[in-house]
């Protein structure tokens, strides 16, 4: 029997690949009753991952959503954990890192606690809060103005910050990732600040899962000609990845 929050997520694993659900028929994949189905896309739908219908549910799908952190982790969670592990690994001791505020970033945070005098700067509350536990790293926050959404800094104070440094890496999540729209996200000033730190790291690493590929957002972050690898997860299609190569993108699955 699945737990609750389980369930919702395969729920929304459902609408990502097929854009709708019905209540009969997840009643009888997950072997509940109609209400408790009917009480998650009601859940979900004040949560804004989707819109309501009769007799289901379809996916809420715009360029300008902009779904809040806790949203966002409900989204693909295993292939985020796998996506941070593996990220993890490409981080040397000594080494100065960009953490952009995406909840795939997160989960490199949460993997950095055996490094050694590692230097990284963030605007992600969350990302800090975590690394703050570690010794062996000196976290830096950039500053500015808070989006309640993501617990995130933006603004000029952040960019200021940032323009103040040069880093190894940035570690790079996207809302949209696509061959002719390049690398976006809904927030106008996230798009600011993530172009910031684009010029401002030696190595630029786009991590993000499948469902994000080939789609892309509001707000233009830089060309995919910017970026040396992406670590995605093994539902990538092959001909999305085959374009990616062309573009000298080093394709790393999960």
């Amino acid at each position: 029997m699945r737990t609750t929050v389980e369930r919702r997520d395969n729920i929304i694993k459902r609408l990502q690949n097929e854009g709708k659900v019905r209540v009969d028929e997840l009643s009888d994949e997950f072997g509940v009753t109609t209400v408790t189905i009917r009480n998650d896309l009601d859940f979900l739908e004040k949560k804004g991952i989707l819109h309501r219908t009769h007799g289901g549910a379809l996916i809420r799908n715009n360029v300008y959503n902009d779904p809040s952190i806790e949203e966002k982790q409900m989204l693909n969670k295993e292939e985020k954990q796998k996506i941070g592990e593996k990220a993890a690994e490409f981080i040397e001791d000594g080494q100065s890192i960009l953490l952009d505020s995406g909840t795939t970033t997160l989960q490199i945070a949460y993997r950095l606690g055996e490094r050694k005098e590692l230097t990284v700067l963030t605007n992600a509350i969350k990302s800090a809060m975590e690394m703050a536990k570690y010794d062996g790293a000196n976290v830096m926050l950039t500053g500015g103005t808070l989006r309640a959404e993501s617990y995130s800094l933006v603004g000029p104070d952040a960019e200021k910050t940032i323009n103040n440094y040069f880093f190894d890496t940035l570690f790079l999540g996207v809302d949209g990732l696509d061959i002719g729209y390049g690398l976006t996200t809904p927030n106008p000033m996230e798009a600011q600040l993530n172009r910031i730190m684009v010029q401002r790291a030696k190595q630029v690493i786009a991590v993000t899962d499948s469902s994000k590929l080939g789609r892309h957002s509001f707000s233009y972050i830089c060309d995919l000609d910017m970026i040396s690898k992406i670590i995605t997860d093994h539902k990538i299609s092959s001909s999305f990845e085959k374009e990616l190569m062309k573009r000298n993108v080093e394709v790393i699955k999960v």
